[in-house]
């Protein structure tokens, strides 16, 4: 019987150690959840372990071939550039290793579902949802294509769901921030708004969200504004979790390539069509080749 690539688990990075000590909790569950598998997670930046970290720990355990899953919510820089090239950089330091690359975790209706639980826990139970708006708040990126998929998902909650309406607004690199996104909110009517992090894990950007979200109500006593909590480790993003990681090792990936920044030239990015991608240098990575090689963002994510 032929043994299945292990897991790796691929992050961000935050500066908010409880954020990445939730990371860390979380791929211990994952491989708690499948024994015999072989789980390991690393970051981007930011956080130890590194991602190199955690390919080099898959290999001391004998590890072969694996299959990577960008822990991420939309397809941003992070996914479509970083990661890939920090993976083919590991397979420099480790001849013989192959690896398949999964998909970001995306709208999900299992998602979906954690965020309705979020929205139910903050409201009051007394408020009819035809009287709640709400404010999805991505983390926000210059790739337009992500901020495009916060879109998406906010649209998806609002279907058939019965509130007023799903807004969305971004807590770094583009509009509308979050002030800008509840103002909104005010001038289409809203009187209850709920602003939902659309974040899998506490942190810094999520802890600045709802710290915005406090400021504008103390400012605006005519709204009554509540926030919800972040995604968080739930049953559902374990088994999307592992639903990508089956997509990885199928090869039935599905990557979205119609509005890539780096294949098609979207207004205002045409510089960055055939951009070469560079590792993303962590500081605590110790491997012996920082400088990095270029890996051409060919969407394929398959090596």
């Amino acid at each position: 019987m032929t043994t299945p690539p292990a897991l790796l688990i691929a992050g961000h990075g935050t500066r908010d150690d409880a954020g990445a000590e939730a990371f860390r909790a979380f791929v211990r569950e994952l491989g708690r959840r499948r024994p015999g598998l072989p789980v390991a997670g690393g970051f981007i930046e930011l956080s130890p372990p590194p991602l190199g970290e955690a390919v080099a720990e898959l290999v001391e355990r004998g590890v072969r071939r694996f299959a990577a899953v960008p822990l991420m919510l939309v397809s941003a820089g992070h996914a479509k550039g970083d990661i890939p090239a920090a993976l083919a950089r590991e397979k420099e330091r480790h001849p013989g290793v192959s690896y398949t690359y999964g998909r970001p975790l995306g709208p999900h209706p299992g998602l979906l579902r954690v965020l309705e639980r979020r929205l139910a826990e903050a409201v009051d139970p007394s408020w009819d949802p035809a009287e709640v708006t709400v404010l999805l708040v991505g983390r926000g990126s210059t790739d337009p294509d992500a901020n495009a998929e916060v879109f998406k998902a906010a649209r998806l909650l609002w279907e058939g769901r019965g509130y007023a309406g799903v807004e969305t607004a971004f807590v770094s690199l583009a509009k509308p921030d979050v002030p800008g996104g509840l103002a909104r909110c005010a001038r289409l009517g809203a009187r209850r708004i709920v602003v939902l992090p659309y974040f899998l894990f506490t942190g810094i950007l999520p802890d600045r969200v709802r710290t915005q979200t406090e400021e504008w109500a103390a400012a605006h006593p005519e709204a009554e504004v509540r926030s919800a909590d972040v995604i968080g480790p739930e049953p559902e993003l374990l088994d999307l979790v592992l639903e990508r990681y089956e997509e990885a090792v199928k090869g039935d990936l599905r990557m979205n390539c119609d509005s890539c920044v780096y294949r098609i030239a979207l207004p205002g990015f045409e510089d960055k069509v055939g951009l070469p991608q560079q590792p993303h240098f962590h500081p605590d990575d110790d491997g012996h080749h920082h400088h990095g090689h270029g890996h051409s963002h060919s969407h394929s994510h398959a090596h």
